[in-house]
């Protein structure tokens, strides 16, 4: 019996007339409405006119996650008096409950899209809805990219809705062409919210850390709001660590403690969707923002945090991150308290803070890993994803790094456009690195071992299962916990989809013999071949990416000398990766699983301060093998001793004083006159043209002490412009010594940005103009009779009329033996003292 009084009650009943004439009118629609108004569960059964009166239609429900898509199925059957599998049913990976009456199916994005990829059209599916739009998962955006994509070329007629309780309502109806916008008001109950932060500062998030002090905070402010409220407390934290730590804090409470999250067993998810006779706390990851009511609940405790996704293309690493949730985030989970009656919020931040936050979630497709992205995109038939619709498009650096993925795993050709083996790969419901070591693992170990190595891969096992993949397979193969339970339900899928093994698998068959540690170690490294790593000591290793990874003291890894590395993140600033699962692999399964990292040959390089060749194989980064050459290319060694110039500098030359007079002079030159004289002032100028003047001795060279024989000077004599006749000039420009009036020819320092003449002041007696070089007055250093500075000018004519009186007055006591005229402009030039001069 249709419970018609639940479904009256439902604020979104208002709302669903302008909803229904939106999809007659252009087939699309944008539904905004808050949490508890009924948009999840009353909307689709008006569509599928199972309520209301309509005609009969096929409707689609798409959850982003699969305790969300269980809990509205079940909600929908009940409020039609039936069960799940009647009219309503629901598809998640693993469990499927439909029936041949069913006309409301609630599905996951996940399942949606490898439906998509089956069947383009979505034959049979009139209406598709598109619940929680806003949480802008990867697998949403891409389904919502598809079904636009359907109904412009294959089904006009598909109708669509978007719907969420915070979102981008502008932007959505722009997506879906110019869609109309429904919003329903709602009577959502007032939500009061209490500013609970910390005492004392707390270390912000990196990484998947939370500093021990907010989990402690967070604990602190249950009990308060246990103290101060009545009604279940609903708490939000990151992830299941988080919330196994916090319950181990709440030891005592007079309340039943509940933990929710993707990968709590159904029982537990369903006892927390569960009216209870008993007070409960109910410790929950962002899985209870939204898509379902928590029953009983009157009280949220928000710690502010969240998880998103984050890739490190660079190293091959990639991994989940704690972040400051945002403002529409922190509405949906203060929703959950005013769903059935008046409640309360507590924050774990200031209140100044909250005005800082990020106003949405962070887009997926902007911040994760697109390799599955990408391979979806090129099944669909555009490997660009240039012509998909899209409210963000995807970074061209994510989408270079994913197709290069793709192109290692066989999954498309050099073009993008997907092989077989790629559009096999699409439909396993897996990352495509996974799907290639199901495939290939299926090919070497038999369909069933390779499935439950890659159902362990595809959902990390337990912390407490260790960090060894092998010894966690052990573990699950023996639990009775809900991941164990889980796992044994995905290697069942996967083991009816790895099918019949293809060809591309044929370079690690014949290893159906590996023992259970041999087997784990190769399905990680087909899966992750970046990160095979050898040991360097002392529980470090090279990973093929190039990256140092680390185990942790005490683990069994330790002494390894090769590990297949299946997860690791690495800090912000860390140099190395810390492992966090692995297995033990040798050298024959790293080369046979990562065959397309494998290269070498003969390498000539500058190292350690001098030419160093050899012969290497290596396995990406990660050296295999090293022979020295006992004749490497000259080419290579050509290259190798101009690296060595860039990185320690011409001085590796034998530059004589007349060279670094010469370099001096021609730099003078070329910033005064440019034209043809040549630019040898930088190192980096001059090694661009060391064929010009480096040769033919750079080419005879092998290695550092050969370089310090060529002559520096000799080579900069070849890039003077001889061609144009200016070469000839170069003594009259900026000659090496200038004559002063006491016959001495001094030399020039043409180092400076000035030609500078360093001379004793009585050697210029009588000149009364500058000298000039090139048409540049150089700058006089005029030197004491011992050779020290006295005074410096440009303008020798002003320095005899002012300056000279001055230097007089202060050397001429100090050298009585030396001559200081009163008329330095008439005096005679001297290099001698007075009595020399009388002689």
């Amino acid at each position: 019996m249709i419970r018609q009084a639940d479904l009256d009650a439902l604020p979104v009943r208002e709302a669903v007339p302008a909803l229904v004439s939106a999809l007659d009118a252009r087939g699309t629609a944008v539904l905004c409405a808050p949490p508890g108004t009924g948009k999840t569960t009353l909307v689709p059964l008006v569509l599928a006119g199972l309520v209301g009166g309509g005609p009969r239609r096929r409707v689609v429900v798409a959850e982003p996650r699969r305790i969300a898509a269980r809990a509205a199925a079940r909600r929908m059957a009940w409020l039609l008096g039936e069960r799940p599998g009647g009219s309503v049913g629901f598809t998640v990976r693993g469990e499927r409950v439909v029936g041949a009456g069913t006309v409301v199916e609630v599905v996951t994005t996940g399942v949606l899209l490898q439906r998509l990829q089956r069947d383009q059209e979505l034959a049979g599916t009139d209406v598709v809805v598109l619940d929680e739009c806003h949480e802008r998962h990867l697998d949403a955006d891409t389904v919502a990219a598809f079904l636009l994509d359907v109904r412009a070329t294959l089904r006009p007629e598909l109708r669509l809705v978007a719907a969420s309780a915070t979102t981008d309502a502008a932007g959505w109806a722009r997506l879906l062409g110019d869609a109309p916008v429904v919003e329903a008001a709602g009577v959502a109950h007032p939500v009061e919210t209490v500013w609970a932060p910390p005492a004392r500062p707390v270390r912000p998030p990196h990484g998947m850390r939370v500093d021990p002090a907010q989990l402690t905070h967070v604990a602190s402010v249950v009990r308060r709001a246990l103290a101060e409220r009545s009604g279940d407390v609903l708490c939000f934290l990151p992830g299941v660590g988080e919330i196994a730590r916090v319950a181990g804090q709440l030891g005592g409470v007079d309340a039943e403690v509940l933990q929710v999250h993707g990968r709590a067993p159904a029982a537990v998810q369903d006892a927390a969707l569960t009216a209870a006779d008993h007070r409960r706390v109910i410790l929950s990851t962002a899985v209870a923002e939204s898509s379902l009511t928590v029953p009983g609940v009157r009280v949220v405790v928000d710690s502010g945090l969240a998880r998103e996704p984050r890739v490190d293309h660079a190293r091959g690493l990639g991994a989940l991150t704690t972040v400051r949730a945002s403002r529409a985030s922190g509405r949906q989970r203060a929703g959950r308290a005013g769903r059935e009656a008046p409640g309360v919020v507590y924050r774990c931040w200031e209140r100044a803070e909250d005005s800082r936050l990020p106003a949405f979630p962070s887009p997926e497709i902007r911040i994760a890993d697109l390799a599955q992205f990408a391979l979806q995109a090129a099944c669909w038939g555009d490997p660009e994803a240039s012509g998909l619709a899209l409210l963000d498009p995807p970074p061209a650096g994510a989408m270079a790094a994913a197709r290069e993925v793709l192109l290692a795993v066989g999954a498309v050709d050099d073009s993008g456009r997907p092989a077989a083996r790629g559009l096999r790969m699409a439909r396993l419901g897996l990352h495509p690195r996974l799907a290639r070591a199901l495939l290939d693992g299926s090919a070497a170990l038999g369909a069933r071992r390779a499935a439950e190595l890659v159902a362990l891969l595809s959902e990390e096992p337990p912390r407490e299962y260790g960090d060894d993949l092998a010894a966690a397979w052990r573990a699950a193969r023996r639990g009775g916990d809900g991941y164990a339970a889980r796992w044994r339900a995905e290697c069942r899928r996967l083991e009816r989809a790895a099918g019949t093994p293809d060809a591309a698998g044929k370079d690690v068959a014949g290893r159906a013999a590996l023992s259970d540690d041999g087997a784990a170690g190769l399905v990680a490294a087909l899966a992750f071949p970046e990160r095979v790593a050898a040991a360097k000591g002392g529980g470090a290793f090279l990973m093929a990416s190039g990256t140092g990874a680390e185990v942790g003291d005490g683990s069994p890894l330790r002494g390894a000398p090769w590990l297949a590395v299946a997860v690791a993140d690495r800090a912000a600033h860390a140099t190395s990766a810390r492992v966090r699962l692995a297995a033990v692999i040798d050298e024959e399964t790293a080369r046979a699983a990562c065959g397309h990292l494998l290269g070498g040959g003969e390498e000539v390089r500058w190292e350690a301060g001098d030419v160093v060749a050899r012969s290497v194989e290596r396995l990406g980064a990660i050296e295999l093998t090293v022979r020295p050459l006992r004749a490497p290319d000259p080419t290579l060694v050509r290259a190798a001793l101009l690296e060595g110039l860039a990185a320690e500098g011409l001085g590796l030359l034998r530059w004589s004083e007349d060279a670094r007079a010469l370099r001096a002079r021609l730099g003078f030159l070329h910033r005064t006159l440019g034209g043809g004289w040549p630019d040898v002032a930088d190192d980096a100028a001059l090694l661009e043209r060391a064929d010009d003047w480096l040769e033919p001795e750079l080419s005879r060279a092998r290695r550092r002490a050969d370089l310090g024989r060529i002559d520096a000077g000799q080579g900069l004599n070849r890039l003077l412009p001889w061609a144009g006749g200016e070469a000839g000039r170069l003594d009259e420009l900026a000659p090496e010594r200038l004559p002063v009036p006491s016959g001495s020819r001094i030399r020039v320092d043409y180092s400076g940005e000035q030609p500078v003449l360093a001379v004793k002041l009585q050697e210029l007696f009588g000149l009364a103009e500058t000298p000039r070089v090139a048409g540049v007055p150089v700058l006089v250093h005029l030197l004491s009779p011992a050779g020290r500075p006295a005074a410096v000018t440009a303008d020798l004519a002003s320095f005899w009329r002012g300056g000279y009186r001055a230097v007089r007055a202060e050397l001429r006591g100090r050298y009585p033996k030396h001559p200081w005229p009163e008329d330095p402009a008439t005096a005679e030039p001297t290099r001698h003292t007075n009595a020399r001069l009388r002689r």
